[in-house]
């Protein structure tokens, strides 16, 4: 009898297979950007999960209003007042008034 053909072979491989399968689902998703300005260039900018990492700052999201989300340290009451805007369609980041440039990696 083969020792790849016992039960208990088999039932190793399937426990196997189930743990390496739920340890893929914990990759955390995110998304890396390249930002730039009139006055600064190659800002990196990192989205992952419901916050924004950019110029040194960790932002939360606090929504989207069309094609534009809205990101800030502490969420205002009126999502439109928050401190950045960010337009992934084009790239176009909007931090304390400053416009940048970003470009996905």
């Amino acid at each position: 009898m083969s020792l790849t053909k016992t039960p208990s072979f088999i039932r190793l491989m399937a426990c196997l297979c189930l743990s390496l399968g739920l340890l893929a689902c914990e990759r955390e998703v995110y998304t890396s950007w390249n930002c730039s300005s009139a006055a600064e260039a190659k800002i990196p900018m990192v989205l992952r999960k419901a916050r924004m990492e950019f110029a040194d700052a960790k932002l939360n999201y606090c929504g989207s209003l069309g094609t534009q989300s809205y990101f800030d340290i502490k969420c205002p009451a009126l999502t439109e007042q928050s401190n950045t805007v960010f337009t992934p369609a084009s790239g176009l980041l909007v931090n304390a008034g400053q416009e940048y440039q970003c470009s996905a990696l």
